[in-house]
This record gives structure tokens, sequence and C-alpha cells, in this order.
């Protein structure tokens, strides 16, 4: 059963803007394995952890650094839970699609329990 859909997009020129203007934003948003990815998969990252957000109905508070997102080998995109998130999450299947194109990333994330 879906509990929760949630879906972000983020104009990345805008997004790049932010992070060079706000020292520690960076930082803030995102764990150091995510720091080394390129500024279009930084936005993406972004955009699926204000999804997942809006999934959970999880509103403000949470720490960024709970949800982390990697690839697999194959290279879909996945999240790595810690902390209230994974409390959250609670061993529900949150699916995770990440896209980027003409300027805009985006991501969409379902959160399913059985």
């Amino acid at each position: 059963m879906i509990d929760g859909i949630g879906i972000d997009v983020v104009d990345i020129e805008r997004f790049k803007s932010s992070l060079e203007r706000t020292p520690g934003l960076l930082e803030k948003l995102f764990t150091s394995n995510e720091r080394t990815k390129p500024i279009h998969s930084l936005a993406a990252r972004f955009a699926a952890k204000e999804a997942l957000a809006k999934a959970l109905s999880a509103g403000k508070g949470l720490s960024w650094h709970e949800a982390e997102v990697v690839n697999l080998e194959n290279g879909k995109p996945v999240f790595l839970f810690r902390g209230e998130i994974a409390d959250l999450v609670d061993g529900a299947d949150v699916h995770l699609s990440l896209s980027h194109d003409a300027g805009i990333a985006s991501a969409m994330v379902i959160v399913e329990r059985t």
C-alpha cells in the first residue's frame, strides 16, 4: 500500500548560486560522500531529500544527513537512512527516481508499506 508520495523540482543554476552565496550550506545539506558529486547531482539529491520529507509528511526539523542518496552499481539511486528518518521509514520500501535536464533537477519518492 502506498503510504506517501513526494516530488520536488530544483533550478540547478539557482541552487548553485545559493550554495555559493551561503557559506556552510553544502556541509549542512550533504554528507561528505554526496559533496563529491557535480552540481546537477547535488541539486537532484536536494530534490530527493525534499521529496522524501513530503512523502513521509515529516515537516521541519529532520537532519539532512539522515537521508543520504547513493547509487547502486547499476546506477539506481537509493537512500541510506539513519537516525530519526530511519525511525520514520521503519522498514517501508522507499522508491526514488532522479532526473536532471534543461537546467532542472527533479526527484520523486514513493513510500510503500506492506
